[in-house]
This record gives C-alpha cells, sequence and structure tokens, in this order.
C-alpha cells in the first residue's frame, strides 16, 4: 500500500483547470480512496478484523462498508443489468441505511472471519473499476444525476477514515504491548512555560461576544449533510467562550481537586457512569508511580500538560465546567464564533493523529499582531462538546429515499460536537458541521472549550 505520507501530500493537490468534471470527480474519488488504504498501512491482518467493543468496527468493516455504499447508491442504480458478484455483502457491510436493506448487527461485526482482509480489499478494487468505467462513458446528463450522490460517498468514506483511525487505537488500546499505529513525529523543541508545581502555566482567556441574531447553518454551493440545514436565524444572547481548549494539565487539578468523587459537579446519569465505569480520568489514561501516562496512537507516553485533553464523555465536560464555574458553549454559540476563524490546524492530514499544544500552532499565533486574545484551535485537535442536544433545525424536511436519514437515523440522546479533530479530514469540515455523540461515549477525540454568561 502507499504510505499515508504520499496520500496526504496527494489530498494537497490542486486539480488542474484544465480537466473535465469527470476526471475531477474520479480523481477525487481515487485520492480519497487510496487514502483510506493508506491509513492501513502498517497494520497486520490480525489488526484488521478486531472489535473492541460494540462501539467499534473492525478496520475490514471499514473498508468493504465504504466499498458497499458505492455499490449500492451507484453502481446498482445507474449500471444496466448491474450484478454483485458476491450479494451477501450488501446484508454484511450495509449500516443503518434501513431503506437499502437488511444489515448484520454491529455489536457482531468482529466474529465474520470471511471476507478475509485480502478479499475485503479485492473487493475495493473491483468496485473502484467499476466506478471509472461508469464514469469514463457517463453522459453529461448522467454525470449530473451521478455527482451529488458520488460526492456524498466521498464525503461518508471521509467519516470511516476518522472512524478507522479512532477504532484501531480503541483496539491497540486493549492490547498490554501497547502497539503503535505510526511512530511519533519529531516533536516541537518549543516547550510551554512550567509552573513550580509542574503545570503549564495558563491564563484562561475569553472573548466577549454581544447578543446577536445569527444566521446559523449551511448556505453554500458545496457538500454539507441535511442536518446542516435549513439555515435559519437563532437569538444567540451575550456571551463569552475561551480562547483555547482545556488541556491537560487543567484537567489533572480537576482530578486532584476530587473532581471525580464529587456529586455535586454532575449530571444524575453522569454520576451514575462514574461509579459504574470507575472513571478516575480520561480515556487511556493510567498512573504509574505517582504520574499520569497516555496511550496514543504512537504508544504509551506521559501526559504533556499543555495539550488540549481528549477522549473526554459529555459527562466529564459538563462536569469539569461546573467545578471550573463555567459551562459549555450551545452549538450556536459556538459556530457564531467560528465565523471569525480559519479552518485550519491539526487534522488527519498532519499525521500527528493526536491533540498538539496551542503553542505549536504557530500560523494563527504568529498572525494576530494586536496582541489582543483570539481563539486557537477552533478547528481540528479535539471535537468540542456543546451543551445543545442533537436534534433537527426548524423547517428541517427529510429527503425520500435511502440516503436522507441522516437526522432520522441517530436522533435519540445525543449532544452535538463541533470543529473537527486530529483524526478529521481538512477537506471534510465546515464552520456549520455537526457531529454528535451519546454523552456517555469517550473513544473519540473529543475535548472541552468553556463559555461563560454575560450579565
Amino acid at each position: 500500500m502507499e504510505t499515508a505520507s504520499a496520500t496526504a501530500a496527494a489530498e494537497r493537490t490542486f486539480f488542474s483547470k484544465s480537466q473535465t468534471r469527470v476526471e475531477r470527480l474520479r480523481d477525487r474519488f481515487h485520492q480519497i480512496r487510496k487514502f483510506t488504504d493508506a491509513l492501513c498501512a502498517g497494520l497486520e491482518p490480525e489488526d484488521c478484523v478486531v472489535q473492541s467493543m460494540p462501539d467499534v468496527s473492525p478496520t475490514k468493516w471499514h473498508l468493504a462498508h465504504t466499498t458497499w455504499f458505492f455499490e449500492t447508491f451507484i453502481l446498482k442504480k445507474f449500471v444496466e443489468k448491474y450484478r454483485a458478484e458476491i450479494p451477501e455483502y450488501a446484508y454484511l457491510f450495509n449500516s443503518y441505511y434501513n431503506a437499502a436493506g437488511d444489515m448484520h448487527r454491529r455489536d457482531l461485526r468482529g466474529l465474520i472471519s470471511r471476507p478475509t482482509v485480502s478479499e475485503a480489499l479485492r473487493y475495493r478494487t473491483s468496485i473502484d473499476s467499476h466506478i471509472d468505467d461508469l464514469l469514463s462513458g457517463a453522459d453529461e446528463s448522467q454525470v449530473d444525476e451521478m455527482e451529488p450522490i458520488l460526492v456524498l460517498g466521498m464525503h461518508h468514506e471521509q467519516q470511516h477514515q476518522e472512524l478507522l483511525v479512532t477504532d484501531i487505537k480503541h483496539v491497540f488500546a486493549q492490547n498490554p504491548l501497547n502497539p503503535v499505529f505510526r511512530p511519533a513525529l519529531e516533536r516541537s523543541t518549543g516547550a510551554p512555560k512550567i509552573s513550580a508545581e509542574g503545570s503549564p502555566m495558563r491564563s484562561k482567556q475569553f472573548i466577549e461576544f454581544d447578543e446577536h441574531i445569527a444566521e446559523i447553518g449551511y448556505n453554500g454551493d458545496g457538500f454539507a449533510y441535511d442536518n446542516e440545514g435549513p439555515r435559519h436565524q437563532a437569538l444567540v444572547p451575550a456571551f463569552s467562550l475561551a480562547t483555547a481548549p482545556v488541556t491537560n494539565g487543567e484537567y489533572i487539578a480537576f482530578i486532584e481537586d476530587n473532581g471525580y468523587n464529587r456529586p455535586d459537579f454532575w449530571l444524575s446519569l453522569g454520576w451514575t457512569t462514574v461509579n459504574e465505569q470507575r472513571w478516575n480520568a480520561p480515556l487511556y489514561w493510567t498512573r504509574r508511580d505517582g504520574a499520569w501516562w497516555n496511550f496514543t496512537l504512537s504508544g504509551l507516553r506521559p501526559v504533556d500538560q499543555s495539550e488540549p485533553v481528549t477522549h473526554i464523555s459529555y459527562f466529564e465536560a459538563d462536569a469539569y465546567a461546573n467545578w471550573s464555574g463555567s459551562r459549555l458553549p450551545t452549538e450556536f454559540e459556538w459556530e457564531r464564533a467560528a465565523l471569525s476563524s480559519p479552518i485550519e490546524g491539526n487534522f488527519v492530514e498532519t499525521e500527528l493523529f493526536h491533540p498538539i499544544p496551542a503553542h505549536r500552532h504557530t500560523g494563527s499565533l504568529s498572525a494576530n499582531t494586536t496582541n489582543m486574545p483570539i481563539l486557537q484551535q477552533m478547528f481540528g485537535d479535539v471535537w468540542e462538546w456543546t451543551r445543545s442536544a442533537y436534534s433537527p433545525y426548524p423547517g428541517y424536511r427529510a429527503a425520500p429515499g435511502a440516503l436522507g436519514e441522516y437526522n432520522g437515523k441517530f436522533m435519540c440522546n445525543q449532544y452535538v460536537l463541533r470543529g473537527g479533530s486530529c483524526a478529521t479530514s481538512r477537506t471534510h469540515i465546515r464552520r456549520t458541521y455537526r457531529n454528535f455523540f451519546q454523552p456517555e461515549k469517550r473513544w473519540q477525540f473529543t475535548g472541552i472549550r468553556l463559555a461563560r454568561d454575560l450579565a
């Protein structure tokens, strides 16, 4: 397989203006497909078949499911008399697309030894070839009809690239050998200031925003998921937002103040979860010889107190906010604030696969010549929890058919996350992107940014 470096470079390649629409679609399709393959470089077949919990899918399943999408919604629709080589894949690799047919149980994906990893890769190659053949012979009207579905499929694959990264991290974390997904890239020689107590010195700053009727939701010509619209007005009362995410060092202060044992900070269900799951730190943290260690995709290493804290549940984020005398922002506050922030940061293309400290984001910091506080790390590094329950926007109408189910599939007991993470693709994120998880989930790169009410 290609290395991730080679494919990440391809992600940044600009298309030639002389290319036809079909050529641009085909090239973009292959870039994304190759990047998925490159993320698997270095994995052994045994790595690709493990399901470490019901929320995690084996790498093999991600490879096949993203391929099933193109076979189901492109080839079966647009290729006359198309016949699947292995019809049973439609059952094995469907997921949530209820209108597309029955599906195998999600929590049992790790029990399926066949098809093998090599067979799943051959399946990818075969479907890619069929897509090439279809595009090469399509006329303009067919391309008009195919393009929105093909683009949706590419963004769907980028979602699964992120899941592939977070899922293999959970798989590796179960192994006492602490396997390495990718060796750590050379770390910056710059370092944050350290206080006498050993924690990074951090003067938490907040930026104030006046009350405003904000335009919320996507309003462009490019791709967006259906849950990002329709665009609508929302009254956003005056608030202030922290300039950066909460760091490991700041979160350690919460731990050391007995935060996991004080019910007054926790939602009732959160307190029950903490006690049932015996949480005492973020996921992947362990304490050794009086120090905190963190399992990363580059192996086990000491917790860097200047990095954004991650693998935090909504319950933990809310409890920390209560402890600190603040709160979590609403998704509308976050979106309003993000309008002034460039979409840049530590995304999956950097191949760090881990959040980095604010002082390593030199671009946005050096561009600030006013010495006024600015919002940092709004995009990339960690998904930021909001206090907003996930629900459809006013005026939302589900599109008919198998592909109009984004809201309906995930409407129960979820909270909205914003901004993307170190496992998200830069070409996949938008200011209006609405991610969401159940409040007890921690295996994604989720973190905390604080907000406050203004009197």
